[in-house]
């Protein structure tokens, strides 16, 4: 078990009272069976979604790749068509294993840079705020169903909450990093909520402003600009991920 001694004298004093948050080395059958259920459910919605896609998929190809139906389309379904999209967005953060670009592109090409960029954000901000305080209610009994005790002890800096701040804020401006767990995490282990909220919500915006300027651009017919956000998206990835790196291994 993860006892308070093995986390230090800095996060003794985050974590006080939510040491008891912290997984032990068994897993309860409980939360395996409800690991299962999330999975079973996770991969049954995937398939059925699936399986819509291959059956509708080219009357929705022409569709999507038509970037004035779709402009028509929101904009005649304006508050419906936004609620959906933030639906979806806060869907992928819960579900944290899943890419956030594909969404953060979906939103840019439906919505335009300023419009996908903040419902984006606005479902970070509410994303993030409902992890957390299920985390800091439910503890491990949320975050265990995604993740591995192995997951907390990967990342050695999650041990030490005066660096966890810092570095979660490194992280998210990172394009390319793993950000999502981290929200789970940041309730598991003390951070503060406005800490918290202001890092998971301004510390997406350089991938997000990647993403929804590729895609705004390329639904606009600019080509050139969505090639080249593009290009300077992957730049960042590959950047993003040697620091992530280098990072995380200064920080065990």
């Amino acid at each position: 078990m993860m006892h308070d001694e093995t986390m230090g004298g800095a996060t003794m004093g985050a974590l006080g009272n939510d040491a008891n948050r912290l997984p032990s080395t068994e897993k309860p059958p409980s939360l395996a069976r409800r690991r299962a259920i999330v999975i079973g459910v996770s991969v049954i919605v995937l398939a059925a979604l699936g399986a819509a896609c291959w059956r509708y998929l080219p009357g929705l190809y022409a569709w999507l790749v038509d970037a004035d139906a779709i402009h028509a389309f929101v904009d005649e379904h304006a508050l419906l068509s936004r609620l959906v999209m933030v639906g979806i967005s806060m869907l992928q953060i819960f579900l944290a294993f899943l890419p956030g670009e594909p969404v953060e592109l979906a939103s840019g090409y439906a919505f335009g840079f300023w419009g996908g960029t903040a419902l984006c954000l606005v479902a970070s901000a509410l994303g993030s705020s409902i992890i957390y305080g299920a985390v800091r209610r439910w503890g491990w009994s949320v975050v265990g169903l995604f993740f591995d005790r192995s997951n907390l002890e990967r990342f050695g800096w999650l041990q030490n909450a005066r660096k966890v701040e810092l570095v979660m804020l490194i992280v998210f401006l990172i394009p390319g990093t793993p950000k999502d767990f981290l929200t789970y995490f940041a309730g598991l282990i003390g951070v503060r909520f406005p800490a918290m909220l202001a890092i998971a919500t301004l510390g997406r915006i350089p991938s997000i402003v990647t993403s929804t300027i590729a895609a705004s651009a390329f639904g606009a017919g600019d080509y050139t600009a969505a090639v080249i956000a593009v290009v300077v998206a992957g730049i960042l990835l590959v950047l993003g991920s040697i620091a992530y790196r280098v990072l995380e291994r200064r920080c065990r």
